[in-house]
């Protein structure tokens, strides 16, 4: 089996992998990614005990129990590129033998679950609500570096969002992919559930107009109006379709779970998003052992 170069798995000098600054034992099976530094405490001061807390740049990592569970919860930061830094560090560390720098023969799957905040495209989902993503469609390129492959019903459902959306070159070819079933399934009461669309800025990738004209000025609308079989867009934000995408293709199983903490459709802005993604971490650790 081939040896990973250093310059292509980059360790620090206390064997740890370079961004997250993490070594292998410190990593727990269920893993939490937050965007916000600060949330990670949020999270873990509902741990009855943490054994381990890192720091690296915006990467704060904090490792420890809910009840007999272990936990780890990283901060990922905003957007697909630092996605791809967090995916696959936390693979490197499930799956490379830091010693022989070699993939190790038998791989480990871990539950990633992204607790985060978004922005509503349907005027039945209200500010503070949450919603468990099915799927994660990526109007980023970040998966179009991987080999990524879509099955038909995949390939249906992107062509028909190109047609509905007019999102085509040169701005990005979609890709989709979907959440862990087998995670999913515990978050049904209390969440909405449809397709979650992550882009790859917060203001003219997201039709927000400030001084700037925008390439698709009706992207809400069309978003919204949206319809695939039984699937709508409920969401979107800016990283659950490369969490889905490159947790997929590497073996592990992905979910994302979003507190609402704006309206677009009825332009409404949470009062107290902090309050509402308390309820959402309090909602996932009620039922963490579970999973």
């Amino acid at each position: 089996m081939a040896r990973i170069a250093e310059s292509e798995l980059i360790i620090n000098t206390r064997g740890a992998v370079y961004h997250l600054d993490l070594r292998p034992e410190e990593l727990a099976d269920t893993v939490i990614t937050v965007g916000d530094p600060d949330r990670v405490a949020e999270v873990s001061k509902h741990f009855d005990r943490i054994e381990v807390k890192c720091r690296h740049r915006e990467f704060i990592t904090h490792t420890g129990y809910v009840g007999k569970k272990r936990i780890t919860v990283l901060s990922s930061g905003i957007g697909p590129d630092n996605i791809d830094i967090v995916i696959n560090e936390l693979d490197a560390l499930a799956n490379i033998d830091f010693e022989t720098r070699q993939i190790k023969p038998k791989l480990r799957s871990l539950n990633i679950i992204r607790l985060g905040t978004s922005g509503s495209l349907q005027a039945d989902i209200p500010v503070d609500a949450f919603v468990a993503s099915t799927h994660g469609l990526g109007v980023d390129n970040l998966l179009h570096f991987y080999r990524i492959e879509h099955n038909d019903e995949e390939n249906q459902l992107i062509q028909s969002f190109i047609t509905h959306t007019q999102i085509t070159a040169p701005m990005s070819q979609p890709y989709i992919s979907g959440a862990s079933s087998s995670l999913l399934k515990h978050f049904v009461d209390g969440f909405h559930h449809g397709i979650t669309v992550t882009c790859p800025g917060f203001y003219g990738p997201q039709g927000r107009v400030l001084r700037l004209g925008i390439r698709n000025p009706d992207l809400i609308n069309r978003l919204t109006d949206f319809r695939f079989g039984p699937h709508r867009i409920t969401n979107f934000e800016m990283e659950t379709s490369a969490i889905f995408g490159l947790g997929k293709l590497l073996g592990h199983h992905c979910l994302a779970l979003n507190a609402i903490v704006a309206n677009r459709v009825v332009q409404q802005f949470s009062k107290d998003g902090k309050a509402a993604v308390e309820k959402l971490i309090v909602a996932f650790l009620e039922r963490v052992e579970g999973i």
